[in-house]
């Protein structure tokens, strides 16, 4: 059984995002994978998908790239938050970067983000998210 009912995958890097599929597939650990390659389309695939909030693919963990074309991390969470309450479902999100500028990181802090993790996202990262956030689900396989 899945700890996590679907989650959305935002990275403006196809390759990255297939490996990112691929590797919570094997884990098992989510019932259904949405990717966008933006922030807009994010926010269209929320719009979709959690009308209502309740629906089995409304996002519970969202993995989130901070530098994109378009729409990036921070202008897609600014946006975010500007929805009404009751069109976001209950969430996890997490940012995810190759930075570790410190402008970057201080930049984080105040953004409604659960935490941020470096790339690439792996086994030990996704066990790590689902101990601090899903702690109802399996234990990790490791």
């Amino acid at each position: 059984m899945a700890a996590i009912s679907c989650t959305l995958l935002v990275d403006d890097d196809e390759t990255t995002n297939y490996l990112n599929q691929t590797l919570l597939r094997r884990m098992a650990i989510t019932d259904t994978v949405l990717v966008a390659t933006n922030g807009q389309e994010a926010l269209d695939l929320l719009h979709t998908h959690c009308a209502p909030v309740a629906s089995p693919t409304c996002p519970a963990l969202i993995l989130l790239d901070m530098k994109m074309p378009r729409m990036n991390g921070m202008e897609f969470l600014q946006a975010y938050t500007r929805r009404p309450p009751t069109d976001n479902p209950a969430v996890v999100i997490i940012m995810l970067t190759t930075s570790l500028n410190p402008n970057d990181v201080a930049s984080m802090q105040n953004l409604p983000i659960a935490g941020y993790l470096t790339k690439p996202l792996t086994r030990e990262k996704v066990d790590q998210i689902l101990h601090e956030h899903f702690p109802a689900g399996p234990e990790p396989l490791s």
